[in-house]
């Protein structure tokens, strides 16, 4: 799967499914073991407000070069099928590029920048934590 070839839709979709994944395995990590509360505490960090915020932040602090910034366009742009669920179109269209960030790295191979990417997600959501 050529991730330069990927459209904003698919990108957000595998996107989705690695950051779930990261999400999952740093709970476990942390000692987590009950399902009901990995359920509710993994929605902390891949809820679309979560997500947004996240973006939102990035972008903020000039985290993201000009090929992940028109990766982010890219996802947040698609015009698909998909209604947004508990969020505005808004919030739910930033979330969805943000998800495509993280298709797109994953797709490029590139565990690097996911890390740097996971990194920064982890502290601005666990900001909200404390």
């Amino acid at each position: 799967m050529n991730a330069d070839l990927s459209n904003g839709q698919v990108l957000a979709f595998i996107g989705d499914s690695v950051m779930t994944l990261w999400v999952r395995e740093y709970l476990v990590d942390q000692g987590m073991t009950n399902a009901k509360d990995l359920q509710v505490a993994s929605n902390t960090y891949v809820s679309a407000k979560a997500q947004a915020k996240v973006m939102i932040a990035l972008l903020a602090d000039d985290f993201l070069d000009e090929k992940e910034i028109e990766i982010y366009h890219l996802g947040r742009n698609y015009k698909g099928h998909s209604k947004a669920k508990n969020v505005d179109i808004k919030t739910y269209k930033i979330a969805s590029g943000f998800e495509a960030l993280w298709g797109y790295w994953h797709l490029k191979n590139n565990p690097q920048r996911l890390c740097e990417l996971w990194d920064k997600t982890r502290t601005i959501v666990e900001e909200d934590l404390c």
